[in-house]
């Protein structure tokens, strides 16, 4: 398989609805989807002209002469023994959901994402008038973090981070730390291209460094990333668990657990649907979760993902987000104990 091209899928299965949660699965994470059809309307000519890199089969009924016919027509893997989908708001989706992405990836790699460095080199400047800082957070001088935020992003993530981190003002009392999904080689770039016109102080994070307000960490790929009682960055030295390098579920459940009703998220665009496992996790901490609407999203995949587990409590773009976390800040601060 040619190494830039998109891995091309073929989904094959007799219930519509296993059809279509496979179907949205395979394009959500980014894969190119050749073929989705019913084992009945795959025709001799359709097998025939066929040209994937693997075939995606679940069958509820017992078909042999169907399964012979295939087999007989490609060369390309076949998955089958994929269990059945639940329904998709139910908090089991996105694990069946990344089960199947390691499977393919297993089978046929990452898929490509070719227009990720169009992200970095195009994105836009910052707004001509910056957000002004209400009185109430300029006044407002906490002991230790008051509030650490989780930017999760992927596909066409860079460029709505970056307009989200323009809009803010200076001096919100939030420690930010992204995890975005990125080629490793990246990184360095990714620190300069999304500080590059508000100024926020910004890191791939390591031992020694600590969460503090108003400036942004970002997640390392090589390994996963902790944090003790004070937001010092806790170094693991192992990989990320899951597909995903970092792991925005995660970077969610552990700051969940050390912070719980101080943190939140925000998911902005990207593929698949990491994160949607620990959301419920830091919603049922007192913590929030936004995300970005689909219509401002390069890739809605995977806040609409988030969208799906039913704990999502504002969307809107990223200037949108930047605004509502200034005032979600305001009436934190101004709320009677």
């Amino acid at each position: 398989m040619n190494e830039r091209r998109n891995p091309r899928i073929g989904v094959v299965s007799d219930s519509n609805l296993q059809r279509l949660a496979l179907a949205q699965t395979v394009k959500g994470h980014g894969y190119e989807l050749s073929l989705n059809t019913s084992p009945e309307r795959l025709d001799e000519k359709t097998l025939d002209d066929a040209e994937l890199d693997v075939w995606v089969v679940d069958m509820q009924d017992e078909d042999d002469d169907f399964l012979d016919r295939l087999l007989d027509h490609t060369e390309a893997p076949i998955l089958f023994g994929l269990e059945e989908a639940p329904p998709q708001g139910a908090r089991s989706y996105p694990r069946w959901e990344r089960r199947v992405f390691v499977k393919l990836k297993e089978t046929v790699g990452e898929p490509v994402q070719d227009d990720l460095l169009n992200d970095l080199q195009h994105v836009p400047p910052a707004p001509a008038e910056p957000m002004s800082l209400p009185p109430e957070i300029l006044a407002y001088h906490p002991d230790g973090l008051e509030l650490v935020v989780v930017l999760a992003a992927s596909l066409g993530g860079p460029a709505a981070v970056k307009e989200f981190l323009d809009c803010l003002p200076k001096g919100l009392p939030v420690a930010f730390v992204l995890a975005q999904h990125i080629d490793e080689r990246m990184q360095d770039t990714l620190t300069h291209v999304l500080v590059r016109h508000n100024g926020m102080p910004c890191k791939i994070a390591a031992a020694g460094d600590c969460l503090t307000a108003g400036e942004l960490l970002i997640a390392p790929v090589g390994s996963e990333i902790d944090f003790g009682p004070t937001g010092e960055v806790i170094y693991r030295n192992i990989k990320w668990d899951g597909p995903y390098s970092p792991s925005i579920d995660q970077m969610i459940a552990n700051v969940t657990r050390r912070f719980g009703n101080r943190a939140g998220a925000v998911i902005f665009s990207g593929m698949g649907g990491d994160g949607s496992i620990s959301g419920p996790l830091l919603e049922e901490a007192g913590g929030f979760i936004w995300a970005q609407t689909a219509e401002t999203s390069a890739c809605a995949s995977q806040p609409d993902s988030m969208r799906a587990t039913g704990v999502v409590t504002f969307n809107g773009s990223p200037k949108e987000l930047a605004t509502h976390l200034v005032e979600h800040i305001r009436q934190r601060i101004t709320m009677p104990a």
